[in-house]
């Protein structure tokens, strides 16, 4: 969430409550000022798609506080970010040695974007020279005892089919806790606890 955006769903949430708690308060006055709120919410937003300068100044830019392995103080007394707080921001990164990163990246959204130098980073199939197979995403085919009619017609199954599948497992559709098929073909299922 950037700054404004916070800023505007505070205000909303005080202006609601407004003629919420005092019955004697019209509540055109609490519904006005959210409406005007949320149209200049859109205008900035329009000006944040439409200029570059404007996203600068109304969500500002991300601040480097790591440059090439060397921590930036300059930016760290600016952004009043303290070495422990870079610490511990690291750490929810999975880094735990501020050596192992070549570049930090203050986000505008207060996020930490962690880089870590090439030789600390962990070894993906690329890597070695491997082509992973296509495993594209798994559709749930049962849900609580449900069966999703809609998933199961999008990879080109029927429901007698899931039946099948689900007997490899001793238990019907209706008895499943989850079902699940991924790209490679493969069927999770766990059964209901406490079913008859």
């Amino acid at each position: 969430m950037q700054p404004f955006e916070l800023v505007v769903a505070i205000m909303i949430a005080d202006l609601a409550s407004v003629p919420m708690s005092d019955t004697g308060i019209p509540i055109t006055n609490g519904i006005i000022p959210i409406l005007a709120l949320l149209l200049i919410q859109l205008i900035i937003s329009i000006i944040n798609l439409k200029s570059i300068k404007g996203r600068q100044i109304i969500c500002g830019m991300p601040a480097i506080l790591i440059y090439r392995g060397k921590i930036d103080e300059k930016v760290m007394k600016k952004e009043k970010f303290t070495i422990n707080e870079l610490q511990e921001r690291l750490r929810q990164n999975n880094v735990f040695n501020i050596g192992d990163v070549e570049y930090a990246i203050l986000e505008t959204s207060g996020q930490l974007t962690v880089i870590q130098k090439p030789e600390k980073r962990n070894t993906i199939p690329e890597d070695f020279g491997i082509l992973p197979e296509y495993e594209g995403i798994p559709y749930d085919l049962v849900i609580d005892g449900k069966v999703m009619n809609e998933n199961l017609k999008a990879i080109g199954r029927d429901y007698n089919w899931l039946v099948k599948q689900v007997e490899k497992f001793k238990i019907k559709p209706e008895e499943a806790l989850v079902v699940t098929f991924d790209g490679k073909g493969q069927i999770f299922c766990q059964e209901k606890e406490g079913k008859k």
